[in-house]
Order: structure tokens, then C-alpha cells, then sequence
């Protein structure tokens, strides 16, 4: 048992599940030796794990159910799709992070996975605050649209940027409503206001990175674009993007630390999605990863590549400087979030597959590898994707952690994740068989449960591999 808390693994240990919730989590004996008596009574339904590893279900911080763009080049990838490879790699909850399908639709979609009437994660809908309006709306109209999404059922809003008034006024309402927020501090709104201002005003969450090295500026107050940057051309964006870490202050510094203290004083979450732009630091490798040829559906597959009509699709004319420029921009990103969560501070694991070459499911898994780059141990990356976002989602008394009480959401794997992170992707990871020399496929998940429902994962990616061949 890995249980999310950040505790060592234990075992052996009987876990047992009624009604879809855990009601005892028993240790029953010692490892090498035979199990005794010392079990809970017989269930009407028996894993098997012997050998395996159990973890809680994980929590996807950052993920949205597709993106209307991908569907400009065939057929839109349907929802099952990408609930399959969310349970396939271990995923029972996501944090639906702008609801771009609509938020009736996303909340209706919620209350089916609720009750099991689809086979999917269990959803948090959040709203997008509305586009284009978002620079126009004033303080008292940005008051009543949060009132509107709030009494539709939303569970928080997603803010790109606005004017900093109605960011203020909404973020103030947004508490009396109890609605929780993030942001992604895009570039249009950043020099009027970075991670420190909306933190302080009580936003819950940042996403990404965007507006943290504006607030650690220490020799400029805005970015330094070049002459010709249009925001509207994404190779600008994200080009310049890269070298911003770099104009930030230097680690240690005072402004460092002044920015590190104000974000932990006021319990600041954040959620890095290091796993999203990762193919800025090496496009090849995220263009060729193994399980795009039969996991990544047509149309997505297409809305990665190069396009000036596309939002993170990028690669115009990508360079070995653009990479390198990159690769800097991480370590100093790293840096700063390790540091966080060394000091305390709530680092959460999110995806935000659908974008930039990183696929549902795989992209998640591939997160738990680079919050490990970045310095995390790996139960620390794992208590990110399960404890840490359930405390994110304000759901931690349901979810996040294997204990009494908590809803049935588990991950039950043949290999040991802390030992090797790889061995959770549904492809597996390769491994010489030295008894007969040949390379074999160790790992992958092997059931996902959610809320006591059993899924074979194997048999999802089965699935999903046929839907692939069958899209146009």
C-alpha cells in the first residue's frame, strides 16, 4: 500500500470496499512469509493483488474534455475516448478547468460519472470566464456572470486575464460564493497584474507558470518583447516565452525569497503542468512518442501540428536555439517549485493533456516523471497527484489518500511505481528478460477503481486502440 499521505509502502494489507467506500484498510501480516487468519470477512468480490501495489486514484489538477479546435480536421474525439485513457492510467478525478464544451454540458457530464452512468473520472466543472469579453467586462457585470455560474452548478471559475478591477471585484465574490478559482496569467493582462497581485486577492490556484517570473521581475516590470512580437502568433509567444525565467531574479535572491514567503503566507497552490510544455525542450521526442501512433486520435493528431489557426500549435520554424532557451527556462522553474514545496507550499499534478503533443492519460503519468526532475521524491510526486490536488478541489475528506471512510478510488499495478515511475504508462516500459533474451513489457496499470467500480484497464486501452483504427 502506497497511501497518498507521503507515508513509506506497507504491506501486506486486505483492503475492503462497501457501497463504493473503503471500510477497513487492514495490515495482515508480514512480507515472506504467509498470510494468516487475521483477514476481513470474505466479500462478494475478490482481487487478487498479491505481489501488486495500491495506490489512491489520482487526481488530474488541470484537465479539460477536449477542445472544440481539435475537431477542425475530422471528426472530434468523443469524451469516452478520453475518459478510457484518464481510467486506463490510473485518473478517477479531473479538475475540468474551463468547461469548453459548455457548462451545462460538463455539468450534466458530472452528474453521470457521479452515479456511474458513464464510465469516466468523477468531474470538477469549472467556468471560463467568458471570451472575448473578459477586457470588457466591468466589476458589477463580472459579479453577476460569477453569481450565474455559481447557481448553474460550477465548481469554480478559470481566468485568463481581465481588467484588474473586475479580477479584484470577481475573485471577492467568488469567496462569498464559495466558488474556487485559477488562472492562467496570459501575457495580454501579466503587467498589470502577476501572481503576487491575484494570490493576495485571494485566488486559489496559478496554472502553469505564467505571471511567477513577471512577480520575481527585479531590474524591469514587464517582459522583454522584441519589436516585432505579436502575441497572436504562437511561435512569438512561446518563443519568447522561453526566455523568460531567465529575466527573473536569481534564485536565493531577496526578491526570491519575498516572493516565495508572500505566496506561502497566503497558502497558494500551485499547479505547474511541466509535462505540457515539455516538447518545447525537445519537439522530437514529444512528436514521436511511442503510443501516438495508436492512442492519439486523428484529429488531435492534427491539431498538434504545425498551424497559425491552432492555439498551441507552434512550430513554424522551431529551432535548436528555441530548445536550449527552453531547457534554461526549466531548471530555473524547477527550482522555484521544489522550493515551494519544500517550504510547505501545495504543488499539485496536472496534465493538461489535449495540447502541445501530450496525450490524455500518458500525459498525466508523464507529470509524476518531471515533478521527479524537478527534485520531488517520488512519493512526493505521487501525494502531488493524489493528496495535494484532493486538498485543491477542497474534496480531501472523499478522496486522495487509501483510508477508512474515503470513496473507493484505487490503482492496483504489478510494478513498483516508486521504483520505476515508467512502469505506470499503458504501453508499460520495456525490460530485458534475461531467462530468455528477450525485451518483454513490464507494467501498466492494471485496474482502476472508482468508487468501488472496477475497470480492466488493459481492456480500456484495448478499446481505445480500436476506436483509433475506426476514426477518421
Amino acid at each position: 500500500l502506497i497511501d497518498g499521505t507521503g507515508a513509506p509502502p506497507m504491506g501486506p494489507v486486505d483492503i475492503a470496499i462497501e457501497g463504493g467506500e473503503i471500510v477497513e484498510v487492514r495490515t495482515v501480516g508480514f512480507p515472506g512469509i504467509p498470510i494468516g487468519n487475521n483477514r476481513p470477512a470474505a466479500g462478494d468480490h475478490e482481487i487478487d493483488a498479491e505481489g501488486m501495489y495500491i495506490l489512491p486514484g489520482f487526481v488530474d489538477a488541470h484537465a479539460h474534455i477536449g477542445f472544440p479546435q481539435q475537431g477542425r480536421q475530422g471528426s472530434v474525439a468523443p469524451a469516452d475516448y478520453l475518459y478510457k485513457l484518464w481510467l486506463a492510467h490510473g485518473v478517477t478525478t479531473i479538475r475540468e478547468v474551463g468547461s469548453m464544451n459548455g457548462l451545462e454540458w460538463t455539468i450534466e457530464q458530472q452528474r453521470q460519472a457521479a452515479t456511474a452512468e458513464i464510465g469516466a473520472p468523477n468531474i470538477e466543472p469549472y467556468a471560463l470566464f467568458p471570451l472575448p469579453e473578459y477586457f470588457n467586462l466591468n466589476a458589477k457585470e463580472g459579479r453577476n456572470w460569477a453569481n450565474s455560474v455559481a447557481a448553474a452548478g460550477a465548481s469554480g471559475i478559470k481566468f485568463l486575464g481581465c481588467n484588474p478591477d473586475t479580477m479584484f471585484a470577481v475573485l471577492e465574490e467568488c469567496k462569498k460564493l464559495g466558488l474556487r478559482t485559477c488562472c492562467h496569467h496570459a501575457q495580454m493582462s501579466v503587467a498589470r497584474m502577476n501572481v503576487l497581485h491575484t494570490a493576495e486577492w485571494g485566488l486559489t490556484s496559478m496554472e502553469h507558470w505564467y505571471g511567477l517570473p513577471e512577480a520575481l521581475f527585479d531590474n524591469k516590470t514587464i517582459q522583454d518583447y522584441p519589436a516585432d512580437y505579436n502575441y497572436n502568433n504562437e511561435q512569438d509567444r512561446f518563443g519568447e516565452a522561453g526566455k523568460l525565467w531567465l529575466q527573473a531574479a536569481e534564485p536565493g535572491s531577496p526578491k526570491w525569497r519575498e516572493v516565495m514567503d508572500r505566496l506561502l503566507a497566503v497558502d497558494f497552490t500551485i499547479v505547474p503542468t511541466f509535462g505540457l510544455y515539455e516538447a518545447t525542450r525537445d519537439e522530437m521526442r514529444a512528436r514521436r512518442q511511442e503510443w501516438h501512433d495508436e492512442y492519439t486520435w486523428p484529429s488531435v493528431w492534427k491539431f498538434y501540428q504545425p498551424n497559425r489557426n491552432a492555439h498551441g500549435s507552434f512550430w513554424f520554424y522551431w529551432t535548436t536555439q528555441h530548445e536550449i532557451a527552453w531547457r534554461k527556462n526549466y531548471q530555473r522553474w524547477m527550482l522555484f517549485i521544489n522550493e515551494y514545496k519544500n517550504l510547505g507550499g501545495r504543488v499539485c499534478a496536472g496534465s493538461d493533456s489535449g495540447f502541445i503533443y501530450n496525450l490524455y492519460g500518458f500525459g498525466f503519468i508523464r507529470e509524476l516523471e518531471l515533478l521527479q526532475e524537478a527534485g520531488f521524491h517520488p512519493l512526493e510526486a505521487i501525494r502531488a497527484a493524489t493528496l495535494k490536488s484532493a486538498e485543491l478541489l477542497g474534496i480531501e475528506d472523499k478522496v486522495g489518500t487509501v483510508e477508512r471512510g474515503k470513496r473507493a478510488d484505487l490503482i492496483i499495478t504489478p510494478e513498483n511505481p516508486l521504483l520505476n515511475t515508467k512502469s505506470l504508462y499503458g504501453t508499460g516500459t520495456p525490460r530485458l528478460n534475461d531467462e530468455t533474451g528477450q525485451v518483454e513489457r513490464a507494467g501498466g496499470i492494471r485496474w482502476t477503481i472508482k468508487g468501488g467500480v472496477v475497470y480492466d484497464a488493459p481492456t480500456l486501452l484495448a478499446e481505445v486502440k480500436e476506436m483509433v483504427a475506426q476514426a477518421d
